[in-house]
């Protein structure tokens, strides 16, 4: 197994056997379950999709209680495709993946959506510097300064760092690695932080 859905449940702090504090994330890896699994042949390419938390059958849409009632499953409130997944045992709709499929010194990348900052400015959103401290500014501390374009090209370049809305995207983070595991409870410790807020949804993957 390379894969799993989980639930950030938030950050604590564990100790090495020297004595090192360091940051941790408790992330709750499953259990999920295999919804659908699709082939070359059938769909054109290898992915399993996979059900995560359950939630009621009246906040789910006909066509998606359809589809999980096939294989008598119910609804959940993340179904999710893992592409190109790797797995030693064949897998069919119905199955249970756990925290298990993880170990101890495994490294892991892990996806999440960042939290929303909301509308931002050049300081907080690009590490700008701001404007001079003294000699007269007033208004300027904080202000983004020239765009670069005067008659020539009469316009601003697409792209160009400005304020706006911040946060709520599609973040990885690779390279984090894996403290502990409590598979009774389908429990990992991640050392360091992973994107997103307390509750939010995230993909971990080997």
């Amino acid at each position: 197994m390379h894969g799993i859905i989980g639930k950030k449940l938030g950050i604590t702090r564990l100790f090495d056997d020297n004595g090192n504090s360091y940051v941790a994330t408790v992330v709750q890896a499953g259990p999920c379950y295999v919804t659908q699994v699709k082939t070359v042949e059938k769909d054109g390419y290898e992915a399993v999709q996979f059900g995560f938390e359950e939630k009621k059958e009246k906040h789910t849409t006909k066509p998606v209680l359809g589809h999980l009632a096939k294989n008598n499953l119910k609804p959940f409130k993340i179904l999710k495709e893992l592409r190109d997944f790797q797995s030693e045992e064949v897998l069919k709709p119905g199955d249970v993946i756990k925290a298990d499929i993880f170990r101890p010194g495994d490294k892991v990348k892990v996806t999440g959506i960042s939290k929303g900052k909301g509308f931002a400015g050049v300081v907080k959103r690009h590490n700008f510097s701001g404007g001079p401290k003294s000699h007269g500014q007033s208004d300027r501390l904080r202000a983004p300064g020239s765009l670069g374009q005067s008659s020539y090209p009469s316009r601003v370049y697409k792209g160009l760092r400005m304020a706006g809305r911040m946060g709520g995207k599609n973040v990885t983070i690779s390279g984090l690695k894996i403290m502990k595991v409590d598979s009774e409870n389908n429990l990992v410790i991640i050392k360091g932080s992973v994107p997103g807020a307390n509750k939010g949804f995230v993909i971990i993957r080997k």
